[in-house]
């Protein structure tokens, strides 16, 4: 698995932008659709060079994966083209799991057809809510209903593996409201659920607006009994929580996000977009004009590099096995690393092992069903001391 990747591909473009959003996105850039595929076709082809392997062979590719932004703001063909030149550049797993994130609100039979034909296989829907005032308050422009037409058609469409996000911690939510929301997302059968509390990020409406007062954000204790209540709600569904954000039906797991819970490499393709390969993690410059005009002359776009120390890989290795509910297993980490994991971490996890945050078998570590409430008290401690 080290040595193949997953392929991130970003789209920044969205009708309008969420008050709570701060990732790359940008609106009223809709005419740049066309040029901004034919940058990211050029990047592909030039990442695909970079990562061949040492006998010249091209990388395997396990995952690929449409984010935003809005993916499903490009047509069929453009996302056709974009896949095309992934399995030029690539060794494109045969059975590849591809992902693409849509708004219900804006979704046709006839366009979820033709991304099912041009090969996407799995569809994640930024549903958010079911309460019309929530959805307003986050900027959403969709409704409750557009979720279960965007549902229905993307089933009739054909596909069998389909994700709904949803968001609690809101300001003003209560826990009546979530568990509306629960229920309405459960009538409509989806196979993943991502449940994603809301982190007021500098930067955004919602941060100023707070600031100023005009919103309050969520109460600590009733975010943790919205984590507990879904949870349970869940897992008695079928849904097995097999990372701390995220339920599936048996089979449905997304493998893209795995690659991230299991620290291993992948490329990041697109204006703002992430990697870590090659035991550096690096980024794109964001602005999008300015990642055409470098791609325009075959540059790549990279705009900020860091060379990970074996300390950081072993640290970050452990902190984001332990999202998942099998954790961390220990003879892996040793195979990977050529050090015990109890070498590594010493005594920096004493404390929160004796206050109940961890569960520990001999093969493998994981956080109790208490320390998913409190995991970044645990995986503070696993981090590299500062030099």
């Amino acid at each position: 698995m080290l040595e193949s990747v997953s392929l991130y591909l970003h789209v920044p473009f969205c009708h309008t932008r969420c008050y709570y959003c701060d990732f790359n996105t940008y609106a009223g850039l809709l005419s740049l659709r066309e040029p901004y595929v034919r940058a990211l076709l050029t990047e592909i082809e030039l990442a695909g060079e970079m990562a061949r392997t040492a006998a010249g062979a091209p990388r395997r590719a396990r995952t690929i994966y449409f984010g935003g932004g809005t993916p499903s703001l490009l047509s069929a063909e453009q996302i056709r083209r974009l896949l095309d030149a992934c399995r030029a550049a690539f060794a494109v797993d045969p059975e590849v799991e591809i992902s693409l994130e849509a708004n219900p609100g804006r979704l046709s039979r006839a366009h979820l057809q033709a991304l099912r034909a041009a090969g996407v296989n799995r569809l994640s829907l930024g549903a958010q809510s079911f309460d019309p005032h929530l959805l307003k308050l986050l900027g959403r422009t969709h409704s409750p209903e557009d979720v279960a037409q965007a549902v229905r058609a993307a089933r009739s469409a054909g596909f069998d593996s389909l994700n709904l996000d949803l968001m609690f911690g809101l300001p003003e939510q209560t826990m009546t409201q979530w568990r509306e929301t629960l229920l309405r997302a459960l009538e409509l059968g989806p196979d993943h659920l991502s449940l994603y509390s809301l982190i007021v990020e500098e930067g955004t409406p919602f941060f100023t607006w707070v600031q100023e007062g005009r919103l309050v954000p969520a109460d600590e204790d009733l975010c943790a009994e919205m984590y507990e209540y879904a949870d349970a709600l869940l897992q008695e569904a079928g849904y097995a929580n097999y990372e701390i954000s995220n339920w599936a039906r048996p089979g449905h797991e997304c493998r893209h996000n795995l690659t991230y819970w299991l620290n291993l490499p992948y490329l990041g393709l697109g204006a703002g977009a992430h990697s870590c390969f090659a035991g550096r993690r690096f980024s794109n410059v964001r602005e999008p004009r300015q990642y055409l005009r470098l791609l325009a002359s075959r540059q790549r776009p990279e705009a900020e590099s860091e060379t990970l120390s074996f300390e950081t890989q072993m640290a970050e290795t452990a902190i984001l096995a332990l999202r998942t509910a099998r954790g961390l297993h220990l003879p892996s980490f040793r195979e990977r690393f050529g050090l015990d994991f109890w070498q590594f971490a010493g005594q920096r996890l004493r404390h929160v092992s004796e206050a109940g945050l961890l569960e520990y078998d001999g093969t493998w570590l994981r956080l109790s069903k208490r320390g998913r409430l409190l995991g970044n008290e645990v995986f503070l401690c696993l981090l590299p001391d500062e030099d």
